[in-house]
């Protein structure tokens, strides 16, 4: 399913509103888009995701999902904005299937391990800020009901527990129809596989509940 794509890499469709926000974008990409991560918000509404873009020195995503379906396309995909984070190592996820020098990883770290992955050429590593697409979907994590924190984390204030032991919400019926849509047609207009569509958590040390309920294998109708 091909979209339009301008020179700029804005999607011209009628699911798709354009509410590009220059501030996320952190220039023009200097390599091929090899991937897409999908995200959610954390945030209850897309206004506050969709205000918050336009502060100074802002992060963000290419497109955002409401929860009613809504796409908004929010960077221009031929530029880079800050949505992965540090990488994990793709070849201690995948095992014998990508070479792996496991003395290299031992004592490395988080931003030590980050490095060792972007020195890798981008077949052999998970997507990075400059290959991926972000997609973001509204949603917001929440504290299991009863929950009750112990030792350390007990001193903590409830947003920093929220954000460490909160479940994120399932997306919506409509949000994941929404997000196969706009996957398919970035595979097919961008020539994406379909084996290098991930989840945050899987590609960065995110919440391992963030887009757990995302799909983007739904049949959609076209164009």
């Amino acid at each position: 399913m091909l979209v339009e794509i301008d020179e700029n890499g804005m999607i011209s469709h009628a699911r798709v509103r354009n509410a590009r926000s220059p501030v996320i974008e952190r220039g023009r990409r200097t390599g091929a888009i090899t991937g897409i991560v999908v995200h959610q918000t954390d945030a209850d509404t897309s206004a506050s995701s969709l205000n918050s873009y336009k502060r100074p020195k802002a992060n963000g995503a290419h497109f955002l999902i409401d929860t009613d379906g809504t796409i908004y396309q929010t960077a221009a995909i031929y530029q880079r904005t800050n949505h992965v984070g540090p990488l994990k190592a793709r070849c201690l996820a995948v095992g014998a299937a990508m070479p792996c020098n496991l003395r290299d990883y031992a004592n490395a770290g988080v931003e030590g391990m980050h490095r060792i992955e972007m020195r890798k050429p981008p077949s052999d590593r998970y997507p990075s800020n400059m290959e991926a697409i972000g997609i973001e979907m509204v949603g917001r994590a929440a504290l299991p009901v009863g929950f009750k924190p112990i030792s350390e984390p007990a001193k903590w204030t409830l947003e920093r527990q929220r954000g460490e032991f909160g479940i994120f919400a399932t997306p919506t019926a409509a949000q994941n129809l929404s997000l196969s849509w706009l996957v398919k047609a970035l595979e097919d207009s961008m020539q994406i596989p379909s084996s290098e569509i991930f989840r945050h958590p899987v590609v960065s040390r995110k919440n391992p509940t963030e887009a757990r309920g995302a799909n983007w294998s739904l049949p959609v109708p076209t164009p």
